[in-house]
């Protein structure tokens, strides 16, 4: 298992405390099992101060997600352009 990169984010609860939160993106090669290519894992983990909570994904998963994630990120950036245009117009 490779850690790949880590997203931290901190936040506050309704009583003003701070936590974080991690979101962990790890890697297991793909490799010959028995003779035969596997492919390799994807693993999306979630750790806080509630408790954890992991993903495997296939690659194929991986890059679906990744996709969505990217379109659906340019159009909440565009949506801000959009309003920032409209704001400074």
């Amino acid at each position: 298992m490779l850690i790949e990169d880590e997203l931290v984010h901190w936040w506050k609860d309704e009583k003003g405390e701070q936590h974080r939160t991690i979101v962990r993106l790890e890697r297991d090669d793909a490799q010959n099992v028995n003779g035969f290519p596997r492919d390799g894992i994807i693993t999306l983990r979630i750790l806080n101060t509630t408790g954890k909570v992991a993903m495997r994904l296939s690659p194929d998963e991986g890059l679906r997600l990744s996709t969505q994630l990217l379109a659906v990120s340019k159009e909440l950036l565009n949506q801000k352009r959009r309003l920032w245009h409209t704001h400074e117009g």
